[in-house]
């Protein structure tokens, strides 16, 4: 939980929302991938990946992301991005999933941190210094700490950037990604859902 609470850090400008703009939000960050079972009132239920549900209690003033498809070619040099990755069979870093940060979020912290999308994942977040689409393999390198890292970006690596939603998306069987905090009552939070649109389901 620990990992969990330091990539906290790192998004939790991209990821607040009004509903936090006054006061700090309390809890143990607590992310909740999968389907929505139902929406009632403020309550999200989700299906979740590990096959049990959990019931999440949305803001008042809740907000709901998509995510748009995106192409390695979309990607330029000064970009921010968010790239979850793991070790491949050549001991270098792939990439698992790639989300762009609009421009106009320049509040995300940069830094690297152990993620829980799969077991061993990386977290990182960071400017773009060279993206490479080369025969030789597709790349990028972002600018870390003041040292470039390079990324292996596999054909099949999902890229998305943010979209806007609402909460007519959140049908029964919509893919979500929640960033929620778990309470110390028990009760799960959260201030904003990352929902499916026309297809492309959030690969965070």
């Amino acid at each position: 939980m620990r990992s969990t609470s330091l990539f906290a850090v790192a998004l939790i400008a991209a990821l607040a929302m009004p509903a936090f703009a006054q006061t700090p939000p309390t809890g143990t960050i607590a992310p909740v991938r999968g389907t929505v079972d139902k929406l009632a009132d403020h309550t999200l239920t989700v299906k979740t990946r590990e096959g049990g549900s959990t019931d999440v209690t949305l803001a008042p003033n809740f907000t709901v992301r998509t995510v748009v498809a995106k192409t390695l070619a979309d990607i330029k040099p000064g970009d921010k991005v968010g790239i979850t990755s793991i070790k491949g069979s050549g001991g270098a870093q792939e990439a698992v999933e790639i989300l762009i940060f609009p421009a106009s979020l320049t509040t995300v912290s940069t830094g690297q941190f152990p993620w829980d999308l799969k077991p061993g994942s990386l977290m990182t977040n960071a400017p773009v210094a060279q993206v490479s689409d080369a025969p030789q393999g597709r790349t990028i390198k972002v600018s870390l700490n003041g040292k470039e890292s390079e990324i292996a970006v596999p054909p099949n690596t999902p890229i998305v950037g943010y979209g806007k939603g609402d909460a007519s998306l959140l049908k029964p069987g919509t893919t979500v990604f929640v960033f929620a905090r778990k309470q110390s009552n028990g009760n799960i939070t959260a201030a904003s859902v990352t929902a499916e649109k026309d297809g492309v389901k959030p690969p965070m």
